[in-house]
Formats: C-alpha cells, sequence, structure tokens
C-alpha cells in the first residue's frame, strides 16, 4: 500500500509539472493530516498550521518560493517518508525534544548466579589442588618399609605406628633449654603407639617403651647386611636407638604378628610447633602433677596448654607411680585431643590457621615412602574419633615386669591381634 497522495510519479521538479515537492499532487505543502509517518504530540499543528519551529520534535524545513521547492542537500526526511525516532515516539530525541529513554532491561540473576557459582567452584577447585601439591612435597618420605624382612601378613583395615622421638634436629640452644630437652646426641623413641582404622571403629594400643621384647634377625637399614637374631631381649625403645625405624617396625611385628602397613615419627620441635599453631590444645587434668625432668607443672581442672605445656606433659613420668604406663594413657588423651582440635572447622576453614598448621606438622614429620596424605588425613580422623567415642584407647596388657622390663601378656595379646586383623570390634582390655 502507497499512503502518498494520488498521481506520485517521480520527481516532476525537473518538467514543470506544477507539483510541489517529491511525490506532490499540488502546488501546496501537504498537511500533516496526510503524513501518517509522522506522529504529532499534544498541541501539535493542526492541519491548516504550518510546522512548529526546528527543535520541537520535526526537523526544520527548507524554504519555499513560489510554491517550488529546492534542494539544498539536506534530506530531512518528509519527502521520502522517513520516521524519526522510535515507533512509539521514544529515543534521545522523541516528540517535544524530552530526550527520553526506553526502560532499562531486568537483569538476568539466574545468569548472573550460575557464573558466580562457576567461578566459585572453579576457584576452589585450583586452591584445593595447589593445596594438596604443597601439601604432599612436604611430607619427609625418608623411612623404607621395603628394607624389613619375614612380615606378617596383611590383615583387614589399616595399621600406623606412631612414633614420638626425642630428636633434637634443628633446634637452638634456647630452644632445648626452654623445652626442657637436654642436649643428649641421636635421638630415641619417647611413645609407640599403634592405630588402627576400620569398619568397627578406631583402636589406639600405646607400647610403653619399657616392654620387654626380642631383637628377630633383621637387615641393617643402611648396610644392608643380614643381622641373626640370638634370642637377645631389650626394652623396646632399644630397637629404634640400635638401627631407626626400619628395626623398630621389624621388632614390632616379630613381637605381634601386627602387619604394620605405615609409619609416622614427629620430634620434639615440630609437636611443640603444631601445639602452637593450632592457638594451644585443651585438656581437664584430674589431678595437678610437677616433674622437674620435663618441666611439668600443672594444677586440676580445664585449661589450655601450648606448645612448651603440652610437650612437658607427654613426657612426664616421674611423678607418677605407675612411671610408664602412666605417661603412655596421658599421651593417648593429648593426641586425641590434638586431633579433634586440627579437625575443627575453626581451623580447617582458616587458611591463617590450616597453612600455619599444616606447615609446621608436615615439616616435621617423618613417614614411609608409601605414605600419602590421605592416609595421613585418615589416621588424625581416626585419633579424632577415638576422643569422640567411637573407637578405644588402651595400653598393651602387661602380665608383670623382668629386669625392670613390662612383660606382655602373651595370652591378651593374642587375642587382641587377631581381633585387629579381622578387623572386629576390640573387647580385649589393657592396662
Amino acid at each position: 500500500m502507497n499512503d502518498w497522495p494520488q498521481g506520485r510519479s517521480g520527481d516532476n521538479r525537473s518538467n514543470g509539472g506544477g507539483r510541489y515537492g517529491r511525490g506532490s499532487a499540488g502546488a501546496q505543502p501537504e498537511g500533516a493530516r496526510v503524513m501518517r509517518q509522522v506522529q504529532r504530540g499534544p498541541g501539535g499543528p493542526g492541519p491548516n498550521q504550518s510546522a512548529p519551529p526546528y527543535g520541537g520534535g520535526v526537523p526544520q524545513q527548507p524554504s519555499y518560493v513560489d510554491g517550488q521547492g529546492y534542494d539544498d542537500g539536506y534530506d530531512s526526511g518528509y519527502n521520502t517518508g522517513h520516521v524519526y525516532g522510535t515507533p512509539n515516539g521514544g529515543g534521545p530525541q522523541g516528540p517535544g525534544g524530552m530526550g527520553t529513554r526506553g526502560p532499562r532491561p531486568a537483569p538476568n540473576w539466574r545468569r548472573r548466579i550460575k557464573w558466580t557459582a562457576i567461578t566459585l567452584v572453579t576457584l576452589m577447585v585450583v586452591v584445593s589442588v595447589s593445596t594438596y601439591f604443597w601439601a604432599d612435597s612436604k611430607l619427609n618420605r625418608e623411612v623404607d618399609l621395603s628394607k624389613v624382612i619375614d612380615r606378617p601378613d596383611t590383615g583387614e583395615g589399616t595399621n600406623y605406628l606412631i612414633v614420638g622421638s626425642d630428636s633434637r634436629a634443628g633446634m637452638s640452644a634456647e630452644e632445648k633449654k626452654k623445652l626442657h630437652t637436654g642436649s643428649a646426641e641421636g635421638k630415641r623413641t619417647d611413645s609407640m603407639m599403634i592405630l588402627h582404622t576400620g569398619d568397627n571403629g578406631s583402636t589406639l594400643v600405646s607400647l610403653p617403651r619399657d616392654s620387654d621384647v626380642e631383637i628377630p634377625t633383621f637387615k641393617g637399614s643402611t648396610s644392608g647386611k643380614t643381622y641373626p637374631g640370638t634370642g637377645r631381649h631389650v626394652k623396646l625403645n632399644a630397637a629404634y636407638a640400635e638401627d631407626g625405624p626400619e628395626l623398630l617396625v621389624r621388632t614390632i611385628e616379630y613381637n605381634t604378628g601386627l602387619h604394620i602397613d605405615h609409619y609416622v615419627e614427629i620430634g620434639f620441635a615440630g609437636f611443640a610447633n603444631i601445639v602452637d599453631s593450632v592457638g594451644g590444645v585443651e585438656m581437664t587434668l584430674d589431678k595437678g602433677f610437677k616433674d622437674t625432668y620435663s618441666g611439668a607443672d600443672f594444677k586440676a581442672g580445664k585449661q589450655t596448654l601450648n606448645g612448651e605445656q603440652a610437650l612437658a606433659f607427654v613426657r612426664t613420668r616421674h611423678a607418677f607411680a605407675a612411671s610408664d604406663l602412666e605417661r603412655t594413657k596421658n599421651q593417648q588423651k593429648f593426641l586425641s585431643a590434638l586431633a579433634h582440635q586440627v579437625a575443627t572447622p575453626s581451623t580447617v576453614l582458616n587458611p591463617f590457621k590450616l597453612y600455619p598448621t599444616l606447615s609446621s606438622g608436615l615439616d616435621t614429620l617423618i613417614v614411609d615412602k608409601d605414605m600419602g596424605l590421605f592416609d595421613l588425613a585418615d589416621m588424625f580422623w581416626a585419633m579424632k574419633g577415638v576422643t569422640s567415642g567411637d573407637g578405644k584407647s588402651m595400653n598393651m596388657p602387661i602380665s608383670g615386669s623382668s629386669g625392670g622390663n613390662l612383660v606382655w601378656d602373651k595370652t591378651k595379646v593374642k587375642a587382641l591381634v587377631n581381633e585387629l586383623k579381622n578387623d572386629e570390634k576390640v573387647t580385649v582390655s589393657g592396662n
């Protein structure tokens, strides 16, 4: 459809046809009433009125002389039917020159939430992966359990041998004095525990360092030479002093028949640093005690132990009538409480606590070559489970003493080992 007046056949200005403008049917300008493409605002000119001045919503028109239009190169849009502005009169310069804009589109919240979630998940994955490889690289995998000979069969679940040594490596003279460690060369074991994890809860069994054991035939960890067993009996910590972790594992496996899957060791300095990095560990003591050898000086009741106090607490034995047996019980209580503190959201979700704790612990831990971070996490969660009641803690059953050494109850030890190997609920009681 063509809305222009009848008779449009081109530009008649060149043939003097008496028509006005392009497509006009007469000598007079067309009124706004026939120009449907141009929308007038309220109060606009009527049929017999001239167009409003320039800037009133319609572009300025060319002047006319004797009813004839002239072309000055300016295309107003009137003669071609061009519509200015938006169909509804909006746009930067709508009717009346108000310069109004259309409404802004509503934000797409679903899209924003989606991309925000994707960004956060990606960031968490990157941080988690980076933390894993950083932490894994800090593990000191120095113990080679493949050097242990004549090993018992593996059973159900996982058995960790956790050793606290009196190593003073890296400690200054001031630190040794502060922590009451003395200055003895080398290192010995102050505590030894077997932690069993499985489907029936966790069991933490302390091995008193004064336990009477037989040193079996073993292969030297450094020399590779085989040393035949002679039936020699010593205290358990002497095995570690003689040839390190490998002989200690060999001696425990020989005297119990229980396969050790992983080895974890921590020294004095590392232990104190971990405690300090988590802000201390809360303990409740039934009785107070003092010990000049370890520097312990505790009162009964609830209290938070810092690294120095914690080390004194787990080392004290001269203040107790049961000596080493009482010390192993305190060691179990504290390590379980420490694991619980490390695993709390206030530590795990706080990078200012988590990274110093990981750094303090991993830098000073010595583990076996097959130990991974997931194994380490399993060990800590199992120790936390012992504290929360999802497990059991005990000493190795003792039947008496011989020459100052604690003799194990062979019948109970055999029953205990069978329950652990079959991953059954432990019914055997210890001292």
